[in-house]
């Protein structure tokens, strides 16, 4: 039987329109099962906290469980190609730093493209550095510091907490913009290149605002300039580096991505979920207790963070010709 030409295109129509009310039935019962949320570093760090807390919040609110799996190693690439190669059907989660951004340049054979292979879902939170240095060198500001090291040039030791490293990373900018020459020492962590620091081995660091505070605070460290665009929460008498040297800036964000592909229905739905965590009271609380701020985003401007964060950091690797340990 011939339909006529109204009933048909009505027909098609409805047809067509199937998949979409489906995938939005989809995101809306999501989820109906455990979600696994992969973090590549141990338990206890920041952004291990960062993902428990958030998890914790997104359990509560939909009503199932979201499980933190710690898979470190290799600068958190492993868990990157973990998540990656999972399914992409919101089940799987992973979280991504401002260090991932930079290892795509550090890293110059990884087995997956993060911009391409991964779908951004949300920001937690944004951190800063300071730079910092032994108060018994008589150097009060960054433009001291600055002069400083112009006069005697590759003779300023300035400790990170590794190499290739956002301490680091945020060193070698420092180093082209503010035109100095100072030597970088690498440890394996801010902990050790704080001790150092203090004991004067050597003259200065650029540390995570969080581990340093205490020193800071307590005179054992002079801090002279956040890496943030503006003057941070913790250290509101701190100035930025910004201020003597225009246009520097350095942040540490965490956030969360999922496979490429995941439906774009609960890429949203977790988005919501994940910046209406970020605006309560008790969250915003232990994110200060943690050194950082909310940063909510949606999907599209953290891909744009992302994708500007790589490019910036790859010209830094480049021209310092950096090399992952």
């Amino acid at each position: 039987m011939k339909l006529p030409r109204r009933q048909f295109l009505h027909l098609a129509a409805g047809a067509a329109a199937l998949p979409a009310v489906s995938r939005l039935a989809w995101a809306q019962a999501y989820p109906t099962r455990p979600v696994r949320w992969i973090v590549g570093f141990t338990a206890g760090g920041t952004t291990d906290i960062l993902a428990r807390l958030m998890a914790q919040w997104l359990s509560e609110r939909l009503g199932q469980q979201f499980i933190v799996e710690n898979r470190p190693g290799a600068g958190t690439n492993i868990a990157l190609q973990a998540a990656v190669n999972s399914r992409p059907d919101g089940y799987t989660l992973v979280s991504v730093t401002s260090s991932n951004a930079s290892n795509a340049t550090l890293y110059e054979s990884l087995p997956f493209n993060l911009q391409r292979d991964l779908v951004p879902v949300a920001v937690l939170s944004k951190g800063a550095l300071v730079l910092a240095v032994n108060p018994s060198i008589a150097i009060k500001s960054v433009a001291e510091f600055i002069a400083h090291a112009k006069a005697n040039p590759g003779k300023t030791s300035v400790a990170s907490f590794g190499v290739g490293s956002t301490s680091h990373l945020a060193q070698e900018l420092f180093k082209a913009m503010a035109g100095v020459n100072v030597v970088h020492v690498p440890y394996r962590g801010d902990a050790p290149a704080l001790t150092d620091t203090i004991s004067g081995q050597v003259q200065a660091t650029f540390s995570n605002v969080v581990a340093s505070l205490e020193y800071v605070r307590s005179g054992k460290l002079r801090a002279l300039g956040v890496t943030t665009a503006t003057r941070w929460q913790t250290l509101p008498e701190v100035p930025t580096i910004g201020d003597f040297v225009p246009g520097y800036e350095v942040s540490l964000w965490a956030g969360v991505g999922a496979p490429r592909a995941t439906p774009k229905e609960i890429v949203e739905k977790l988005n919501r979920e994940i910046n209406a965590g970020l605006a309560d009271p008790k969250i915003r609380a232990r994110l200060a207790e943690l050194g950082s701020v909310p940063m909510p985003l949606s999907p599209m401007e953290f891909g744009k963070l992302l994708a500007d964060d790589t490019e910036k950091w790859a010209k830094v690797i480049r021209a310092a010709n950096i090399k992952p340990e």
